[in-house]
């Protein structure tokens, strides 16, 4: 019998398949991604992250027992500490300047993601919750193992392809992908379609991250600096 994540994430293929082509990835692959487009990305998903942090914490605070509490928070910290700390390290190898990031805006794709994940945490269970963010986890996953053994010859680009094909990024993805299934054993079957509405949507923003990043979105008018 197939677990609950195996048949959404079998529904998703055709969007997953479509993140594992996409020229942003691609381009990481073989080298071929400008450094302005990764730039954009890297700026971009430092504020997605510092967000995608607090959504694991309010997950935590939803938790029954006190182990998954300690666990979501666990999994916020390491956000701060593994994910964001890389990216800290790639803000000075671009030569990111303080007034670079004293005056940054969410794209409308970050914006959006990110309030998607919110009105998830607002609304819905633990198991909605993690179903939202785990495409984010486990996209990066499988292109961390997709791209291994690539040869892009940007060393940037090598860190990144070395950090998501970690070991440790494995056992974070394969905790929460089990705990989604522990949680949609015991959940209605409505429950368990917003479940899947909310990792669809998830996997469908995976893929306009990537295409903000490449093709460096902006808002459709412009005006004043918008904060977030």
């Amino acid at each position: 019998m197939s677990t609950f994540t195996s048949q959404i994430r079998r529904e998703a293929d055709p969007i997953w398949q479509a993140n594992f082509q996409h020229p942003f990835v691609k381009g990481i692959a073989n080298g071929e991604l400008s450094l302005e487009s990764f730039r954009y990305y890297v700026l971009q998903d430092s504020y997605y992250l510092s967000h995608f942090a607090r959504i694991q914490a309010l997950g935590a605070a939803k938790a029954a027992d006190l182990y998954t509490t300690s666990r979501m928070a666990a999994h916020s910290q390491g956000t701060y500490e593994a994910e964001l700390g890389l990216h800290e390290k790639f803000i000075k190898q671009l030569g990111v300047t303080k007034e670079e990031l004293d005056s940054f805006e969410p794209s409308p794709t970050a914006y959006a993601y990110t309030s998607h994940m919110y009105r998830v945490a607002a609304d819905g269970s633990l198991g909605e919750i993690i179903a939202a963010i785990l495409p984010c986890y486990w996209i990066y996953y499988e292109i961390g193992q997709t791209l291994k053994g690539s040869t892009p010859g940007v060393p940037i680009y090598n860190e990144w392809i070395e950090a998501y094909g970690g070991e440790w990024f494995s056992e974070l993805v394969n905790e929460q992908i089990s705990r989604l299934d522990v949680l949609a054993a015991g959940a209605s079957e409505q429950e368990r379609k917003k479940m899947k509405q909310h990792f669809m949507i998830s996997s469908q923003y995976e893929f306009l991250f990537w295409d903000m990043a490449y093709k460096l979105e902006t808002w459709p008018v412009a005006t004043e600096s918008i904060q977030a």
